[in-house]
Protein backbone atom coordinates (compact mmCIF):
# COMPACT_ATOMS: atom_id res chain seq x y z
CA UNK A 1 0.00 0.00 0.00
CA UNK A 2 1.16 3.20 -1.02
CA UNK A 3 -0.27 6.55 -0.09
CA UNK A 4 0.43 9.80 -1.83
CA UNK A 5 -0.16 13.18 -0.44
CA UNK A 6 0.13 16.58 -2.63
CA UNK A 7 0.80 19.62 -1.56
CA UNK A 8 1.49 23.16 -3.20
CA UNK A 9 -1.33 24.09 -4.61
CA UNK A 10 -3.05 27.52 -4.69
CA UNK A 11 -4.38 30.74 -6.51
CA UNK A 12 -1.70 32.66 -8.42
CA UNK A 13 -1.79 35.30 -11.82
CA UNK A 14 -1.64 34.32 -15.09
CA UNK A 15 1.89 34.18 -16.33
CA UNK A 16 3.08 33.02 -12.54
CA UNK A 17 4.83 29.64 -11.44
CA UNK A 18 3.81 27.17 -8.64
CA UNK A 19 5.97 24.01 -7.46
CA UNK A 20 3.36 20.69 -6.48
CA UNK A 21 5.47 18.30 -4.31
CA UNK A 22 3.96 14.86 -3.72
CA UNK A 23 5.11 12.45 -1.04
CA UNK A 24 5.15 8.95 -1.16
CA UNK A 25 4.78 6.55 1.85
CA UNK A 26 6.77 3.23 1.99
CA UNK A 27 9.85 1.73 0.51
CA UNK A 28 9.12 1.36 -2.84
CA UNK A 29 8.78 4.59 -4.37
CA UNK A 30 12.30 4.33 -6.37
CA UNK A 31 11.02 1.57 -8.26
CA UNK A 32 7.63 3.46 -9.20
CA UNK A 33 6.86 5.20 -12.22
CA UNK A 34 4.93 8.46 -11.44
CA UNK A 35 2.65 10.79 -12.89
CA UNK A 36 0.64 13.83 -12.62
CA UNK A 37 -3.20 14.29 -13.80
CA UNK A 38 -5.61 16.76 -13.83
CA UNK A 39 -9.26 17.61 -13.65
CA UNK A 40 -10.74 20.83 -14.06
CA UNK A 41 -14.52 21.33 -13.29
CA UNK A 42 -16.72 19.50 -15.90
CA UNK A 43 -14.30 17.71 -17.73
CA UNK A 44 -12.39 14.00 -17.41
CA UNK A 45 -9.44 13.83 -15.69
CA UNK A 46 -6.31 14.21 -18.19
CA UNK A 47 -2.97 13.27 -18.10
CA UNK A 48 -0.41 16.06 -17.50
CA UNK A 49 3.27 14.50 -16.95
CA UNK A 50 4.85 11.33 -16.25
CA UNK A 51 8.42 10.13 -15.00
CA UNK A 52 10.09 7.20 -14.85
CA UNK A 53 11.66 5.84 -11.87
CA UNK A 54 15.01 6.70 -12.24
CA UNK A 55 14.04 10.08 -13.60
CA UNK A 56 15.62 9.61 -16.89
CA UNK A 57 12.52 9.68 -18.94
CA UNK A 58 9.71 11.79 -18.73
CA UNK A 59 6.60 12.45 -21.11
CA UNK A 60 4.24 15.83 -21.01
CA UNK A 61 0.71 16.34 -22.41
CA UNK A 62 0.70 18.52 -25.44
CA UNK A 63 -0.88 21.47 -23.52
CA UNK A 64 1.85 21.74 -21.15
CA UNK A 65 5.26 20.86 -22.98
CA UNK A 66 7.90 23.55 -22.63
CA UNK A 67 6.68 24.81 -19.19
CA UNK A 68 6.16 22.45 -16.62
CA UNK A 69 8.61 20.22 -15.71
CA UNK A 70 8.27 16.76 -12.97
CA UNK A 71 11.57 15.98 -11.57
CA UNK A 72 11.76 13.61 -9.02
CA UNK A 73 13.67 12.84 -5.84
CA UNK A 74 14.03 9.47 -4.89
CA UNK A 75 15.78 10.47 -1.66
CA UNK A 76 12.95 12.02 -0.16
CA UNK A 77 10.46 9.55 -1.83
CA UNK A 78 8.68 12.96 -3.68
CA UNK A 79 7.88 13.57 -7.40
CA UNK A 80 7.31 17.73 -8.36
CA UNK A 81 5.30 19.12 -10.61
CA UNK A 82 6.97 22.90 -11.50
CA UNK A 83 4.52 24.93 -13.17
CA UNK A 84 5.78 28.03 -15.15
CA UNK A 85 4.02 30.75 -17.57
CA UNK A 86 0.59 29.30 -16.07
CA UNK A 87 -2.80 30.10 -17.93
CA UNK A 88 -6.08 30.09 -17.07
CA UNK A 89 -6.86 27.11 -18.18
CA UNK A 90 -4.44 25.49 -15.80
CA UNK A 91 -7.22 25.90 -13.65
CA UNK A 92 -7.69 22.41 -12.03
CA UNK A 93 -7.28 19.86 -9.12
CA UNK A 94 -3.68 18.25 -9.52
CA UNK A 95 -3.35 14.35 -8.72
CA UNK A 96 -0.28 12.45 -8.32
CA UNK A 97 -0.61 8.58 -8.82
CA UNK A 98 2.25 5.64 -8.64
CA UNK A 99 2.30 3.02 -10.83
CA UNK A 100 3.34 -0.74 -9.93
CA UNK A 101 6.85 -1.33 -9.08
CA UNK A 102 9.03 -1.83 -12.78
CA UNK A 103 5.83 -0.93 -14.48
CA UNK A 104 5.61 -0.32 -18.21
CA UNK A 105 4.25 2.19 -19.94
CA UNK A 106 1.04 0.92 -20.96
CA UNK A 107 0.30 -0.31 -17.02
CA UNK A 108 -2.22 1.67 -15.22
CA UNK A 109 -1.75 3.81 -12.42
CA UNK A 110 -2.28 1.92 -9.13
CA UNK A 111 -2.45 4.74 -6.22
CA UNK A 112 -3.91 8.10 -6.41
CA UNK A 113 -3.36 10.98 -4.14
CA UNK A 114 -6.02 13.14 -2.88
CA UNK A 115 -5.66 15.94 -5.11
CA UNK A 116 -4.66 20.02 -4.65
CA UNK A 117 -6.50 22.70 -6.37
CA UNK A 118 -4.69 25.00 -8.42
CA UNK A 119 -6.49 27.73 -10.20
CA UNK A 120 -4.98 30.92 -12.20
CA UNK A 121 -6.55 34.30 -12.32
CA UNK A 122 -6.45 36.39 -16.05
Amino acid sequence: QVTLVESGGGLVQAGGSLRLSCAASGRTFSSRPMGWFRQAPGKEREFVAAISRSGGSTAYADSVKGRFTIPRDNGKNTVYLQMNSLKPEDTAVYYCAAKTPYAGSREDYEFWGQGTQVTVSS
